[in-house]
Formats: structure tokens, sequence, C-alpha cells
């Protein structure tokens, strides 16, 4: 049938048949060796992330296959691996690595080549909370709401990054002084990127991710519920 498209996914390659579940991925490539806390033991993410992008590279191979198809008539074999999908996901980490030769530490959440981004802060009641300050106006208006006055070489991005505990410091000290409702509401209105760390009661509190929640009952009645994994719509 040559108009077959037949798609298979490999742990590492076709000649390699080792056993590899997702953990064995996260640490054969990387991922956990970059993942917890500054001087922690190394940590695996709480998904099976590998498994997810590899499905995805594998799903975006067919689909090219199909729109070939519809082209040519010809059917396509398409392969991916968990390995190859996890080191084409390992982006800005595997470029400080090639081109600077800086092998990624573990640093907690903190992003390695910028400052403030993903840096955990807490507000005066305990509620935690991450900024994600991409670039100088989100940077600035930060500065404007919380109040910090600094010299204009901190504008720099690679002096935050250099001074990085200094200014991890500085935020706490001013986020301390406000309530979570307060702050936020005053970065949403200076368009300053934040994020409230929940846990999944609270993420599911919210009306778009109980949109995304499934619904069945058996026939006896008992209620099955999950997560949709299709998180696209087409009109």
């Amino acid at each position: 049938n040559p108009t077959l498209i037949y798609a298979q996914l490999y742990a590492f390659d076709d000649e390699d048949n080792t056993p590899a579940l997702d953990v064995v991925l996260q640490a054969e490539t990387g991922f956990m060796f970059m993942t917890g806390e500054v001087g922690g033991k190394p940590v695996k993410m709480p998904v099976a992330l590998i498994d997810l992008l590899a499905a995805h590279q594998l799903k975006e191979g067919i689909l090219i296959a199909l729109m070939q198809r519809n082209s040519t008539g010809k059917g396509a074999y398409v392969s991916a691996s968990l390995y190859e999908s996890a080191l084409a996901s390992l982006a800005n980490q595997a470029t400080n690595w090639l081109m600077a030769g800086h092998i990624p530490q573990r640093m907690g959440s903190a992003h390695p080549n910028i400052m403030p981004y993903g840096d955990v802060y807490q507000t005066q009641e305990g509620k935690e909370l991450v900024l994600a300050c991409a670039t100088l106006k989100h940077w600035q208006s930060l500065c404007k709401v919380l109040g910090i006055q600094l010299d204009s070489e901190f504008d720099a991005n690679q002096v935050r990054v250099e001074h990085r505990a200094y200014l991890w410091q500085l935020i706490q000290e001013k986020i301390s002084g406000w309530s979570c409702e307060a702050l936020t509401s005053e970065l949403k209105e200076a368009q300053v990127p934040f994020g409230i760390i929940k846990n999944m009661q609270e993420v599911f509190e919210n009306p778009t991710a109980q949109a995304m929640i499934l619904t069945e009952y058996d026939e006896t009645g008992k209620v099955s519920q999950r997560v949709k994994t299709v998180a696209f719509e087409i009109s």
C-alpha cells in the first residue's frame, strides 16, 4: 500500500532496544542534572514530560506526512525517539553549553540568562509568586510598582544576572510588605508578568481550567474525571 502512513516511536534509536521510561530519559538528557534547588540532589519533573514531548514530535511528523500525501499521493514512514525529542527541547540550556561551555547547574526555578525570571518571592501573608521580567520595560515597570531605585546600569539584564543574590533580597524585602491581592493588582495594571504559585485545587478553581475537565459515569453512576489532552480549537 504505497499510500500508507505509519509511525514508530523509539526510546533511543532504531538500533538500541534499551528499555527507557520517562525518568530514564530525563536523566540521560540532562534534565535531572539541571532540576532542583541549589546544592540539592537531582530531581525529575513531576510529569512524564519527555513522553509528552515525543508524542508531539511524532504527531507533527504524521501531520506533515498527511500534507505531503495530499500533494504527492505517497505514504511515508515517520519515526521519532524519546531521546532526540528530549534533546530538541533543551533550548537555551543546550545553547549555554554549546556556545559558552557553561554546564547548567541546579538553581531552583531561576532563569540562568534573565533576572528576575522564575525567582520565587513571598508576600506579606506568605503567598508565593514568581516574576518573569523578560524585557527592560517589564523590569522598569516592576521597579516603579515596588518603589525600587537603582543606578541605570541595572537596566542591563547582564548586570542584573551578575547581581542576582543582591537583587533577589532587595525585591523580596519590597514584596514582603505587600498583600498578594494588592501586589498582583498593581503588577497586572503595570503589565509586569507574574504568576501565583498554585496547588492543583487552586488551579482547577479557574473557570478555564474547569472547562478542560472531562467527566464520565460508569454503569453504577460512579464519576470519572480527567483533564483534556487536546488544548486547541479549530473554527
